[in-house]
């Protein structure tokens, strides 16, 4: 349980917090499935926008809170757009407490890496880091008889090795290229069979560290018809319809995010339970721009030039403001089943004579 012991209850926001907080618990209580320590595994994948950037100032320790209760909703957190100083993930753990553990990746240099940095987050009480740890580069290809170097990817893909249960698993989290804005940017669409590819073959490798492995993160996808989302299924990953059909995107318009499971048979399984949770609902409503208005500050109330913002200014200022407390993606989320010890021994026991 999240550690809440700076909540100012004298100050409006920390009164504000507390009724939230209590919101968003009977909303996690009623959306996602109760940890189970044995018999599941709650994973969850979750661009936190800009993570913490200050591009529209420091995030609030209330924001912080609620993400807090979120993650400690779940066992094992795949987490992109990770700043570079690390400011946000150090201040989420703190309220997450000893138990939780993190793992994250250096910095993409380039301009198309954008300073990030990719992490896992893991309840050490449910999860076990396994050792191994890595970055996805992608090998030379042959050309005319010669190698040649390729385009490497704008953000390093990171793969970490775990244990849960009877379960052993690789976990490969994405950052896909944004590029244009459009469904099926060559590039976009390249980047992601060159990552499902080299993924696939990673399973395949007689030496590989485990035979399962999960790819999942932001491959900025906007729906499961498009090319981008077939070079995952073309790879051989399989994308569950409970998964599928959620989008992530606060708008609820795109399928930014999702999870592909390249596992075998009775190793790792869902449970049919999945979503993609929509935290708007409770914490920094629509409704509530008013409420936020002094928090905001003057930036709330004027533009760049400093000329007074309209209403519908406001609002527009308002809806971008608090992706950048909370975040412009839902926590897309799966329940897995990791206990197989019935299926070990009925194969022990083997057929009756």
């Amino acid at each position: 349980m999240p550690f809440y012991r700076n909540i100012k209850t004298g100050e409006e926001w920390g009164r504000r917090t507390i009724e939230r907080l209590l919101e968003l618990r009977k909303q996690l209580e009623a959306e996602v499935p109760e940890r189970r320590l044995k018999e599941t595994l709650l994973l969850a994948s979750w661009n936190i926008r800009e993570f913490d950037s200050h591009k529209y100032g420091r995030r609030m320790d209330e924001a912080i809170y609620y993400m807090a209760e979120i993650v400690d909703r779940f066992d094992l957190v795949a987490v992109q757009e990770v700043h570079k100083d690390l400011e946000g993930v150090k201040r989420l753990m703190e309220v997450l407490g000893g138990g939780w553990k993190y793992i994250f990746t250096d910095v993409t240099l380039g301009e198309r890496g954008n300073m990030e940095r990719l992490a896992f987050l893991y309840d050490s009480d449910k999860v076990r880091f396994g050792g191994l740890a890595g970055e996805l580069v992608l090998p030379d290809v042959e050309v005319g008889g010669e190698k040649k170097p390729v385009t490497q990817l704008a953000r390093t893909p990171f793969v970490c090795g775990f244990t849960a249960g009877w379960t052993k698993f690789m976990l490969a989290t994405v950052h896909i290229l944004w590029g244009k804005d459009k469904a099926d940017p060559p590039e976009r669409v390249e980047e992601i069979k060159q990552v499902a590819q080299r993924f696939r073959e990673m399973t395949l490798d007689e030496d590989a560290w485990a035979r399962n492995l999960m790819l999942l993160g932001d491959f900025n996808i906007f729906r499961p018809e498009n090319a981008t989302f077939k070079e995952i299924e073309k790879a051989g990953f399989t994308v569950p319809d409970e998964i599928r059909n959620r989008p992530t995107n606060a708008m609820k318009t795109r399928h930014y995010d999702q999870i592909a499971f390249m596992t075998r048979p009775d190793s790792l399984e869902t449970t049919g339970k999945a979503g993609a949770f929509d935290f708007y609902q409770t914490v920094y409503r629509t409704s509530d721009e008013e409420a936020y208005g002094l928090d905001i500050g003057e930036a709330y109330e004027k533009d760049e030039k400093g000329k007074p913002r309209t209403d519908a200014g406001k609002r527009t200022y308002y809806s971008n403001w608090r992706t950048h407390q909370m975040s412009d993606h839902l926590p897309l989320w799966v329940e897995l089943k990791i206990d197989y010890s019935d299926e070990y021994l009925e194969r022990l026991r083997g057929p009756p004579p």
